[in-house]
């Protein structure tokens, strides 16, 4: 079952969204749930530090228990809240890039309770406490920084299906429960390589 919505989503062209853009920061943080281009592939995000939004993209994907990577607004936002040593201090370099890193968390409420999982607080119990971070080489990761705030990033796609290209093929399912998308046509690009450096060590997962 999908959000029940009275309006339809907005697309907007990059130059529309400058033209507007503290409008559109605005609705961000009063929670918006959105659509977004980066250096890889559309992206659909919210305030990860919202935790009602981050349960709409939960449903919206119905992607219940796996952990959601982040847009972070700065390394130094990086480093003040997860666990960067050993061969983290050289991926960080990379920088902004097509990486996802996976690092420990220090601090966990820099992010809502239901990022690692749709349990939330009861989930951690039971999930390692890490996340995912990007900084995109984008001109999305400047609007993030504006934000000050982390922005919940993943493939715009129900859970299992393609990911998303194009704005003009966004299945209905998601589009009616989307506040807002920023269409700068097809983008061909693949996911971001992640790299998991919990331990300190460099393991790829994708």
């Amino acid at each position: 079952m999908f959000l029940s919505r009275d309006d339809t989503m907005k697309i907007l062209t990059k130059e529309e969204f400058f033209v507007h853009k503290q409008e559109y920061l605005k609705k961000i943080l009063d929670g918006a749930v959105f659509i977004y281009p980066t250096d890889t592939i559309y992206g659909i995000g919210c305030d990860a530090t919202n935790e009602i939004s981050v349960a709409k993209i939960r449903k919206i994907k119905e992607r219940w228990d796996a952990p959601l990577s982040v847009i972070a607004p700065s390394k130094e936002w990086i480093e003040e809240n997860c666990e960067v040593f050993g061969k983290g201090h050289d991926y960080l370099k990379k920088l902004p890039g097509k990486y996802t890193l996976i690092f420990a968390l220090k601090h966990e409420d820099c992010i809502a309770s239901n990022v690692n999982s749709e349990k939330g607080e009861k989930g951690k119990e039971i999930m390692e406490l890490s996340l995912g971070v990007r900084i995109p080489n984008h001109w999305i990761s400047d609007v993030v920084k504006e934000l000050d705030i982390p922005v919940i990033t993943t493939s715009v796609n129900r859970h299992g299906e393609s990911f998303l290209t194009n704005i003009s093929h966004l299945p209905a399912e998601i589009r009616n429960n989307v506040d807002f998308a920023i269409d700068v046509g097809e983008i061909k690009g693949t996911p971001s390589q992640v790299i998991d450096l919990v331990s300190g060590e460099a393991i790829v997962r994708r």
